[in-house]
């Protein structure tokens, strides 16, 4: 396989234009920008999750999870290209399902603390659904197409990492930080 860049700097987004895998060119604020950097972010996000000492299925799970949403880039940087299958979206059910029968029942809502590796799976967590948001919008758009197993595959995720922060919290004895009113 060849160098995928050969040269970092092309100066060809002075003007605030980028181009796109099919040789378009594109605003640099645009829509489309906008939810593949939300990827991206997301996607940094887990990479900093990774670095701390987690239980290792969940390491590799979120390893498995940096690969897809690569691959989420990809197709949002390819019009109409498509690589997120429906599988990818039931593997993150079956992993949600795993992960969340040991967990209590919620009786209340849960603060984004706990642990630092869970706090930063709970920021992560809001930075999928804004990634989500982006996504959708991008989807109502008639000029633009997303496929449907993307915007699946952002939602279950989200549902997945405020699992993985609920175990996260629990992980070597910590726990939780509920929600009170009376605080």
């Amino acid at each position: 396989m060849g160098y995928r860049l050969s040269k970092i700097y092309t100066r060809t987004g002075d003007k605030g234009t980028t181009g796109l895998g099919d040789g378009s060119r594109v605003d640099k604020d645009s829509a489309r920008i906008e939810a593949i950097g939300t990827v991206d972010e997301l996607n940094c996000l887990i990479g900093i999750l990774v670095t701390h000492t987690l239980p290792d299925d969940i390491t590799h799970l979120l390893t498995q999870v940096q690969h897809r949403l690569f691959d989420l880039g990809g197709e949002l940087a390819v019009p109409g290209y498509n690589v997120l299958s429906e599988a990818s979206v039931e593997q993150l059910e079956q992993q949600l399902d795993r992960l969340n029968e040991n967990l209590p029942p919620l009786q209340e809502f849960i603060l984004p603390a706990g642990t630092p590796p869970a706090a930063s799976c709970h920021h992560a967590r809001a930075v999928c659904r804004r990634a989500e948001r982006r996504l959708t919008q991008l989807a109502r758009m008639e000029t633009e197409k997303v496929s449907p197993q993307a915007l699946k595959y952002l939602n279950r995720l989200s549902d997945l990492l405020f699992v993985i922060a609920r175990v996260l919290a629990r992980h070597d004895g910590g726990q939780e930080v509920y929600w009170s009113k009376e605080v």
